[in-house]
């Protein structure tokens, strides 16, 4: 019987071998497709000179349209420097730059608080394919420029993308030893258009920790627009579902057209919202989404002070 137990056991770890084996070249295949259309549309792109920034996204490895607005953005700036930081990229499937690492071999760090992510995308071939440093690390306002000054990047980078679901607006605000030319923001679209507001700073914040249903995150589309403003950008525009926000630093903004917060916004058709048991409860339109986290604390830059709320979004 041991015997047995023992031959099955062979056979079942050579055919499971087999069966991953198989999946992994069926992904990369995969990926090679994505790889060569997204090529595709980049030189389209590279070579139509009229084409506009909000024209031009598509996707190959972000969630939504992202690939596309960035290369429409290098290649209008090709003395671009070629590197990038990303933090806040879970297991790197879905992001702002991995198209970029894997069709334009550029210098990248990114950081993500789970170490379960961080060690799988260090076991993925483009890992040791690409100049890429994958950091575990849980970030706040105050360790993040020891982050990236400690893993070699400082004074200008091609992009930092900033998706940390929370303390987005006070990570960015410190962020002191890198100049950016372009800086990506996730901004929290129930915020609406006018609203200067963001979550208040709280080093522990979690997104599902501070509520159940993943609302209550992050800042607002024009607390971005007048932060980085201070820091010498100016807003070009969203993505295709207005949850990310492009920025250029002013001495390249001129190649591209600036636009206002109620130009660029429109409503985000996703729906996120969570029940108290974690799942997807679909709850649609802005109005019902806010009124779940309406009583929940706010810092309201217009006013320099922390309001509920329904009261700082009217």
């Amino acid at each position: 019987m041991k015997l047995i137990k023992q031959i099955i056991r062979k056979l079942l770890r050579l055919f499971l071998g087999e069966v991953l084996d198989k999946q992994f070249q069926l992904l990369e295949k995969i990926e090679n497709l994505h790889l060569s259309l997204g090529e595709i549309q980049s030189r389209l792109d590279r070579y139509d000179k009229s084409r506009f920034f909000l024209d031009s996204g598509f996707k190959v490895f972000s969630q939504w349209n992202e690939d596309g607005l960035i290369d429409h953005i290098i290649n209008r700036i090709p003395e671009i420097p070629k590197s990038y930081i990303e933090f806040g990229v879970e297991d790197y499937s879905e992001s702002n730059t991995r198209y970029l690492m894997m069709s334009r071999h550029w210098d990248g760090l990114i950081i993500d608080g789970s170490k379960r992510n961080i060690e799988s995308i260090k076991r993925q071939n483009y890992f040791w394919q690409n100049s890429l440093r994958a950091i575990n690390a849980f970030i706040t306002k105050e360790n993040i420029n020891s982050l990236i000054s400690g893993n070699g990047f400082s004074d200008d980078i091609g992009i930092l993308s900033v998706d940390i679901d929370g303390n987005d607006y006070w990570v960015l605000e410190q962020i002191n030893v890198v100049k950016p030319i372009v800086i990506i923001t996730e901004i929290n679209n129930l915020f609406g258009y006018e609203s200067k507001v963001s979550v208040p700073y709280d080093p522990n914040f979690q997104r599902f920790n501070a509520h159940h249903s993943g609302l209550y995150y992050g800042a607002s589309l024009a607390a971005f627009i007048e932060l980085t403003s201070r820091k010498g950008y100016k807003f070009i525009g969203c993505n295709s579902i207005c949850n990310n926000a492009f920025f250029i630093r002013n001495d390249y903004a001129v190649r591209f057209k600036e636009i206002s917060a109620e130009t660029a916004y429109s409503l985000n058709p996703a729906r996120e919202s969570r029940d108290r048991n974690g799942n997807l409860s679909y709850v649609t339109g802005i109005s019902n989404q806010i009124e779940i986290i309406a009583n929940l604390p706010i810092f309201n830059f217009k006013t320099g002070s922390v309001e509920k709320i329904c009261d700082a979004i009217k």
